[in-house]
């Protein structure tokens, strides 16, 4: 991947709508853009000195601040340590979720200060209309209100807001990003698919399991899957390929109509599911033959995924009567315990899904999309055990905004590309 890293950019969530609300509520606060500590226009962000490290444990992200050629520690300016008190957000706007998070630098760790996420389904119908529909727009930008107050609350210093497939697809999506401004305050920017695999890589690449040789990380969207093969290095991967399909958990599932009543009906359709995306995978499959001949050579295939498909499947493996980031963020499954999963699903009424823990209303629908993602994949790289990870775009942005403002982001900043 050789994108050019993108610029961090202020947080437009200032303006006298936002001010004016604050008045009215008896409180005023300065916007980001207002800030004294603001990024100089034209000017370079100051920085940490190396990339921060995620750890296991849900909101705490740690990796020394260090010299990496010398091995001591880099030296803090007055300047360097106001921004480590300063707030870092992102925002990954999917196909069916918005999400995001809010994050601060302590020392060598940065700890997450806020989230905040909601299923918006902004590509509902997209893939028969080839547009965003009003109501799926109405319900995204309630979401995105609720990201603007809470950035406005945070005093969040310097930002990074993305948009991926729906509005990468849809005819209206660039019409809607600047709704979305106008609205909000938030410019959000329609990034490649190439880049989203990049961040999600940078997100989740930790948790993958050591080892020699190529490794597959691969996230499970609404609207695209994204698969990568990487190679590790003693800092961010190096990626060696990648692949972007047009299949995610909704695009997929509408695009195979509804559900059979009869329980045949219903797994001839997961059926058709699975050739779709296998089609689809085929060429990269041919392309990475070689890398996965290699890894087999020197050890158990490594596999790693980020997506609400991988983490509800790993519920269902660990039976949690409701969803428990802790226990599943870093969880590693075994391979044939996730296509257990994933038959039993596909052959299940709707009406039984939803009974199930950690998948509800909101999940009944698209999850059997999901399972047969995941299962094409488990074919294409046919690992033996599986690591799940939550944490993904949103991580890789966070980690990128605070590289970019140390004295060793642009060391890090080079080892994420190819």
């Amino acid at each position: 991947m050789a994108d050019p890293f993108p610029p961090a950019a202020k947080v437009e969530v200032s303006g006298r709508r936002a001010r004016r609300r604050n008045a009215r509520k008896g409180k005023v606060r300065p916007s980001a853009a207002d800030m004294p500590e603001a990024r100089p226009a034209g000017g370079r962000p100051h920085a940490t000195n190396a990339a921060p490290r995620e750890n296991d444990k849900a909101g705490t992200f740690t990796g020394p601040c260090r010299d990496e050629h010398n091995g001591v520690s880099a030296p803090r300016s007055p300047l360097h340590q106001r921004q480590h008190r300063q707030a870092y957000a992102a925002i990954d706007l999917g196909t069916n979720n918005c999400r995001l998070l809010i994050a601060r630098p302590s020392g060598e760790n940065f700890t997450v200060i806020d989230a905040f996420s909601r299923v918006v389904r902004l590509g509902e119908g997209l893939a028969q209309t080839g547009r965003l529909s009003d109501e799926a727009m109405d319900r995204t930008l309630g979401a995105l209100r609720v990201c603007a107050d809470k950035l406005m609350r945070r005093n969040v210093y310097l930002a990074r807001s993305v948009a991926t497939e729906a509005c990468r697809r849809a005819d209206n999506g660039g019409a809607f990003i600047e709704r979305v401004r106008q609205e909000t305050g938030i410019a959000l920017d329609i990034i490649s698919a190439r880049e989203e695999a990049r961040l999600a890589v940078l997100g989740c690449h930790v948790l993958l399991e050591e080892g020699m040789g190529p490794a597959m990380i691969f996230d499970i969207g609404g609207g695209s899957t994204e698969l990568v093969l990487i190679e590790s290095t003693d800092t961010v991967p190096r990626i060696l390929d990648w692949q972007s399909v047009p299949w995610g958990v909704v695009s997929l599932s509408e695009s195979c109509g509804a559900e059979g009543l009869t329980r045949e009906a219903r797994l001839e359709r997961y059926r058709h599911m699975h050739g779709l995306v296998s089609e689809s995978f085929a060429a990269f499959a041919r392309r990475t033959q070689p890398a996965r001949d290699s890894a087999a050579r020197t050890g158990p295939l490594r596999l790693l995924g980020t997506s609400g498909t991988v983490t509800t499947l790993a519920s269902l493996h660990l039976e949690l009567p409701q969803y428990d980031r802790s226990a599943v963020d870093g969880l590693i499954v075994p391979a044939k315990a996730m296509r257990a999963i994933s038959e039993r699903l596909s052959s299940m009424p709707i009406e039984e899904r939803r009974q199930l823990a950690c998948i509800g209303r909101e999940r009944a629908d698209l999850v059997v999309a999901g399972c047969a993602i995941l299962e094409s994949i488990l074919d294409l790289w046919p690992a033996s055990r599986l690591g799940v990870a939550d944490r993904g775009i949103r991580e890789g942005i966070l980690r990128s905004l605070i590289a970019a403002h140390g004295q060793g982001g642009e060391r890090y900043r080079a080892a994420g590309r190819s």
